[in-house]
């Protein structure tokens, strides 16, 4: 299997199972409410935040493939749209997944010889470090994701 494919595979697994962790994305997400899913505690992100901040850098990633600009900003990924509703927390969770299914496709059709390539600019790291680098990024946030859940649901019976 080519490289990119490999990672195209990582990406799908963290995120809808099958990876070594046997926690993904897709499960603990639809374990938890809406109500849950924006709790904040000491100042903490909520989930929807966090599932906000893994999708947009999966949504710039894939923009970057479909031959956009690089549109995205670290001071704006954790700009979550208001979650007021389980509808707006399924629209986020959906959207979120949606973007991965197509951002995989992408990666795989990715020329691994060109993995080495500079990511836009050199400032970014190559093509390879910032795939891998949103796995990696997905299974922190996925860590944290499922203590937030613990925490919170444990302050609510209280």
């Amino acid at each position: 299997m080519e490289t990119s494919a490999q990672l195209a595979h990582h990406l799908k697994t963290v995120f809808f199972g099958g990876n070594w962790t046997s926690v993904n994305v897709k499960d603990v997400l639809y374990r938890i409410d809406y109500k849950v899913a924006t709790s904040t505690l000491n100042g903490i992100h909520s989930i929807a935040t966090l599932v906000y901040h893994i999708g947009y850098y999966v949504t710039a990633i894939r923009g970057v493939l479909e031959r956009n600009e690089l549109n995205a900003k670290d001071e704006l990924s954790f700009d979550c749209p208001l979650i007021d509703s389980e509808k707006s927390w399924e629209d986020l969770k959906n959207s979120t997944l949606l973007q991965v299914e197509k951002l995989s496709i992408l990666m795989a059709q990715f020329p691994s010889h060109r993995l080495s390539e500079d990511f836009i600019d050199s400032k970014y790291g190559s093509y390879y470090r910032n795939f891998l680098g949103l796995i990696e990024h997905t299974h922190y946030h996925l860590g944290q994701i499922v203590l937030i859940k613990k925490l919170v649901q444990q302050v609510g019976e209280e």
